[in-house]
């Protein structure tokens, strides 16, 4: 069996989110099989780059034998230059590439992808209801007022979820979209965060787990304060509470705050990801499968975290492809902890994408049990993308 194209999908959702770009790929073979998997930058700006860079490295693959998939990994390590020293926009592309090949070789032996991992250690796997100060529902909004944060956060506690995440961080007091300027926050700031927060708690009350998202807008001192300010909430754990770009700075915050810290969605292979380990600065790391370097390497960022006693949290922000792959490597790992439901999986045009309508029942996700990923595009999304065939 060889490679014998690779189509590459922009997905269009005009009227979605203006910002919101999933990049799919397609593998195909001679053999009449073939796997997807997406580059993990559906949000933000990088998109373009992904693609870029898929159309850079898939020339490379087409022609071999995509069982190999090991070794097509450790070539696009090893022999593209950049592969020793690529981020997130380069290794997006390799994730893409590992995912879809995954996906062939469980359609091939016609056995789920996380059979070929070891096989399952869970069935099922808890869900959090991620990001709700978009609301949580089919629209996006951008809430403000704690009254706000409260009834978003009860409807996802209505509907089954045990767990919840949220940025107090990313509006204005008027409901605008705008962060500040990572400097100190002053005591208005920590304040109108804070009584965010408080007002999901209140909500929600004691047995439900709120995650503290950050997005790593704080630097070293407001993470430490304003830390301090929640901990009587019981946060379960605090994301991305300053830049990955500085592990010992997450190291100094760690040293002097008791809530769990998170992060790790824009690292990239297990050598991002050993500073944090080395130090056990973190208690939670979030590799997202389509950004780390695929499912081969998120398996082993995991095996390595489970050596220092440190859950994984795969991040997971994109089509049903994120998705699909996501729950193969949680369904193995024995130190996974829960998955990530963004709210952007809310969204009609998200859910269609899929061939396979896959969602969390009650707060829980099942894993599916159809070979390979179990999860392809749906032919209306293929057809609206924006496509190119490299042969």
């Amino acid at each position: 069996m060889k490679i014998i194209s690779v189509d590459i999908f922009q997905l269009q959702w005009f009227g979605l989110m203006p910002a919101w770009h999933p990049v799919v790929i397609r593998i195909n073979t001679d053999a009449g099989i073939s796997g997807f998997g997406e580059a993990g930058l559906a949000y933000g700006s990088g998109s373009l780059g992904a693609v870029g860079s898929l159309k850079d490295l898939v020339h490379r693959v087409i022609g071999q034998d995509p069982l190999r998939n090991e070794a097509i990994w450790n070539e696009l390590y090893q022999d593209t230059f950049w592969g020793k020293g690529g981020g997130v926009v380069f290794y997006s592309a390799v994730s893409a590439i590992d995912t879809a090949l995954w996906d062939i070789k469980g359609k091939y032996f016609h056995t789920p992808v996380y059979q070929l991992l070891g096989g399952q250690t869970r069935n099922r796997i808890r869900a959090y209801a991620s990001q709700i100060q978009f609301g949580w529902g089919k629209h996006v909004e951008f809430l403000a007022t704690p009254k706000d944060y409260a009834q978003a956060a009860e409807k996802a506690v209505q509907e089954g979820y045990t767990a919840l995440k949220v940025d107090p961080f990313m509006m204005q007091a008027d409901g605008t979209f705008g962060v500040h300027d990572q400097q100190l926050l002053t005591q208005a700031q920590i304040q109108m965060y804070y009584d965010r927060i408080a007002a999901v708690r209140q909500a929600v009350g004691e047995n439900v787990d709120i995650i503290l998202e950050c997005h790593a807008r704080l630097n070293v001192d407001s993470a430490i304060k304003f830390a301090a300010k929640v901990e009587p909430l019981s946060i379960y754990y605090m994301e991305e509470p300053n830049s990955p770009r500085n592990p010992q700075l997450t190291k100094e915050i760690r040293n002097k705050v008791s809530i769990p810290l998170a992060s790790g969605e824009r690292l990239v292979t297990r050598y991002g990801f050993k500073p944090f380990l080395d130090e056990r600065s973190l208690s939670v790391i979030q590799p997202d499968v389509g950004i780390c370097g695929g499912i081969t390497e998120a398996k082993k960022i995991s095996d390595m975290a489970a050596i220092d006693d440190v859950s994984v949290q795969l991040h997971v922000c994109g089509s049903p492809i994120a998705t699909a792959a996501a729950l193969q490597l949680e369904a193995v790992s024995p130190n996974a902890l829960i998955h990530e439901y963004h709210e952007i999986s809310l969204k009609q045009p998200n859910i269609d994408s899929g061939k396979y309508h896959d969602m969390p029942e009650n707060g829980w996700f099942t894993i599916p049990d159809r070979p390979g990923i179990g999860q392809e595009l749906s032919t209306q999304a293929m057809k609206e993308a924006i496509t190119e065939t490299i042969q």
